[in-house]
C-alpha cells in the first residue's frame, strides 16, 4: 500500500474544514466561499485534490471482487432486475444514427417489453444534440429523460466557446440533461483549474438540466487520478459524476465504480451536497448491472438506489435484463430474438 493510502471501503477524513454543511436543495453555484477557496488559482486545486487520500489499488480491486461474488436469488432479484431496468440510459452515438432509429428507441425506452405493462420505463435516452428534437417530440407527455451528449463527444477536443455552443444546442432542442467530456490532456498535464473551469461554464449553459461529468477513467491512468478527477468534477458543480463515454477501454470496471462510489458518498458528508454516479460501458449482463447495484447499496448507501442518483450506461444490457426478467415471471427464456436491436 502506498504511504498515506487507505482501505476501499473506508470512510476517512478529507481535510475539508473550508467546507460548511450545507442543505441537499442548495446549489453548489450559491457555496460561493468554500469553492473560491478550493478553486482559487491551479496551486490551490493542486493542493487539495493532490491531498486527498491515496486509494490502495489492491484493497478496491479486492473489495470490488469480494462484492461481486454476493449472490442474489428471487424476489430479491425480481426487485433488482425491476430497478436496473428503471436506472438505464439507452443510448444510441453513432455516425450512422438516423431520426428514425431514435425514434424506436424512445418507443423501447417508454415500453421496453410492449407484451408485459409492468416493465418499467427507462429513465432516458441519451442521443447527439442534433437529434434532442426528435427525442423531444417522440418522448413527448412520458417520463423518460433526454440526454444528449455535448463538448466535442468523445474526445473533448475542442475550444470552449464550441463545447459551450454543443451544450446551448442541446439544451435549447429540450435536453433534460447533459453529458459532458473532460479535457482529460488538461486533468493529466496538472492544469486543474483548466477542466474546473470547462466545467463550471458548461454548467452554466445547461441551465436548468442536469450535468453528467464524464471522466474517461480508462485513460486516467491510476485509481487516484479517478478520485481526483471525481473531486474536481463535483467541486465544479457536476449533478453526476460518469466512468466512460463507451468509447474506451476500459470502462466502467467495478474497482472504478467503487472508488467513484465513496467520492460522492464522501463529498456528501463533507459539503451536505448530493451527487450521482453513472458507470457507462461494459455492463451487458444482468449479473454485471445487479453487481454495480450490491456496489452502490454497499458503499453509498442505498440512499443511492434510485435513478435520481444511479444510472447504468448500458443499451446492451437491457435485453438481457428483459430476457431474465421474463424467465423469473414465465419460467422460459424468450431468446434474445424476440426484443429489438439497439
Amino acid at each position: 500500500m502506498q504511504e498515506g493510502a487507505v482501505t476501499a471501503g473506508a470512510r476517512h477524513s478529507i481535510g475539508l474544514e473550508t467546507f460548511a454543511p450545507v442543505g441537499d436543495a442548495v446549489e453548489v453555484s450559491t457555496v460561493t466561499s468554500p469553492l473560491a477557496e478550493v478553486a482559487a488559482s491551479n496551486a490551490t486545486l493542486r493542493a487539495f485534490l493532490h491531498g486527498l487520500p491515496g486509494v490502495d489499488q489492491v484493497g478496491a480491486d479486492a473489495r470490488a471482487a469480494m462484492l461481486g461474488t454476493r449472490s442474489i436469488k428471487t424476489t430479491a432479484k425480481a426487485s433488482a432486475i425491476d430497478l436496473a431496468i428503471s436506472m438505464v440510459d439507452l443510448t444510441t452515438l453513432e455516425g450512422a444514427d438516423t431520426p428514425g432509429k431514435v425514434r424506436a428507441m424512445c418507443a423501447k425506452a417508454i415500453r421496453p417489453d410492449p407484451s408485459d405493462l409492468s416493465v418499467p420505463h427507462v429513465a432516458a435516452v441519451c442521443v447527439y444534440p442534433d437529434l434532442v428534437a426528435e427525442a423531444k417530440a417522440a418522448l413527448k407527455g412520458s417520463p423518460v429523460k433526454i440526454a444528449s451528449v455535448a463538448t466535442a463527444f468523445p474526445s473533448g477536443r475542442s475550444s470552449l466557446e464550441v463545447k459551450v455552443a454543443d451544450t446551448a444546442l442541446a439544451v435549447a432542442a429540450g435536453a433534460d440533461e447533459i453529458d459532458m467530456v473532460i479535457d482529460r490532456g488538461a486533468f493529466l498535464a496538472g492544469d486543474y483549474i483548466k477542466v474546473f473551469e470547462e466545467i463550471a461554464a458548461i454548467k452554466a449553459a445547461s441551465g436548468e438540466a442536469h450535468l453528467k461529468v464524464i471522466l474517461e477513467t480508462g485513460e486516467l491512468v491510476t485509481y487516484d487520478n479517478v478520485r481526483r478527477a471525481s473531486w474536481l468534477a463535483m467541486l465544479a458543480g457536476g449533478d453526476f459524476i460518469k466512468t466512460s463515454t463507451g468509447k474506451v477501454q476500459p470502462a466502467a470496471t467495478p474497482p472504478v465504480t467503487l472508488i467513484m462510489l465513496e467520492a460522492v458518498r464522501d463529498f456528501l458528508d463533507a459539503t451536505g451536497r448530493k451527487v450521482g454516479v453513472k458507470p457507462a460501458g461494459g455492463i451487458r449482463t444482468t449479473k454485471d448491472a445487479i453487481k454495480m447495484l450490491v456496489l452502490v447499496n454497499e458503499t453509498a448507501g442505498d440512499g443511492w438506489l434510485s435513478p435520481d442518483w444511479f444510472r447504468l450506461g448500458a443499451s446492451s444490457v437491457l435485453n438481457d435484463l428483459l430476457m431474465q426478467r421474463q424467465k423469473l415471471t414465465t419460467g422460459r427464456y424468450a431468446g434474445p430474438d424476440y426484443f429489438t436491436l439497439d
